[in-house]
């Protein structure tokens, strides 16, 4: 079997150039050192950058064969000698903007191949794509739809009716987008469906009233939303997802929620219908946030936990139910003794 290389290296790049890519100050070594790729701090070879941010890799930083390393000041006497050393204030988000520019086609994937539409796809005579659109095999794009330059329409992905899709997007594989006004820039990622029915019913003992779902969503722009996840329109008013917000795979977003900007929503939440979270909000895997209650601006919700009441700006919670961390240790702490007293008797 043949070894693909899914994205090729980068021509050499000098190290001047890497630190002004990621904002970094050249503590130690040559600006004309060329950088030809990257690498694990444990697996890196001559010519490779590597970052380093977590004390558990402490060991392997300082053994590491890069050619240079983000890293910083705390940790800036940890590189060894053979290694330059690139001082910034987050080495994470250093290399997150080095490695935009050394592997752009990582950041959106889209074939070289892909111009036009292609033959196989299918698109409403009656839908409006600007110049620059690419719609690939198998997608179909129907009447009244609205897509801007530059966005990227995957295999098999279907836009529906009257949905508006901004600029220099990306509509992943297998996608489905309804009854949707989709900002610029967003990225959504293969089985993202956006714009089904909310789970509305009107329960009774002669049997579950459907109710019929009225809204719309939103996506503003800068969103990226991962694989399989599901954001159902609203009932009587609009689900909304907010600018730069980032959402995990596999999450599910009800029912006219409405998602402030900048949130980090991480893989299988669940966002019950009409609950609110304000901007900056950061939810951790396989929380669950009952309808109807607001997260306040900047709070931090830890994972696998219940969020039954509404939490306050600044709040960190965790639990089920959620509660002030703090209180949630001390709960902890003192069941852990309870038990380890009924373990002595």
């Amino acid at each position: 079997m043949t070894d693909p290389v899914f994205f090729a290296a980068p021509a050499p790049v000098s190290l001047a150039t890497i630190a002004e890519w990621g904002e970094a100050e050249i503590l130690r070594g040559d600006e004309t050192l060329d950088v030809t790729g990257v690498a694990p701090v444990e697996d890196a070879a001559a010519g490779a950058l590597v970052f380093f941010d977590n004390t558990a890799y402490l060991d392997k930083l300082t053994e590491t064969k890069a050619a240079a390393v983000l890293v910083a000041k705390k940790h800036q006497d940890k590189v060894p000698e053979g290694a330059a050393v690139l001082l910034c204030k987050e080495p994470y988000r250093s290399w997150a903007m080095i490695l935009a520019k050394l592997y752009p086609a990582a950041m959106v994937p889209v074939s070289d191949a892909a111009k036009g539409i292609h033959p196989k796809a299918v698109v409403d005579e009656k839908a409006s794509l600007e110049d620059g659109v690419v719609v690939e095999a198998g997608a179909v794009i129907m009447a009244g739809a609205e897509i801007g330059a530059g966005t990227v329409i995957r295999a098999n992905a279907v836009v529906g009716e009257n949905v508006r899709i901004g600029r220099d997007g990306v509509v992943g594989a297998n996608c489905s987008v309804q009854h949707a006004l989709v900002g610029d820039r967003v990225y959504l990622h293969p089985g993202v469906c956006i714009g089904q029915d909310g789970f509305g019913y009107a329960m009774g003992p002669g049997g579950h009233l459907k109710v019929p779902q009225i809204g719309r969503v939103i996506i503003q722009d800068n969103v990226e939303i991962g694989a399989n996840t599901t954001i159902d329109r609203g009932a009587n008013r609009d689900t909304v997802v907010g600018e730069g917000t980032k959402i995990d795979n596999q999450v599910q977003v009800g029912h006219n929620v409405v998602i402030g900007r900048h949130c980090v929503i991480v893989s299988q939440v669940g966002l019950s219908g009409s609950c609110t979270l304000e901007d900056y909000v950061a939810i951790g895997g396989q929380t669950g946030v009952r309808g109807h209650v607001t997260i306040g601006m900047g709070a931090q919700i830890a994972g696998v936990s219940i969020v039954n009441d509404d939490v306050p700006a600044g709040g960190r919670y965790g639990g089920t139910p959620a509660k002030p961390v703090k209180q949630w240790f001390r709960e902890l702490a003192a069941i852990r003794k309870l038990a380890e007293r009924g373990n002595d008797t």
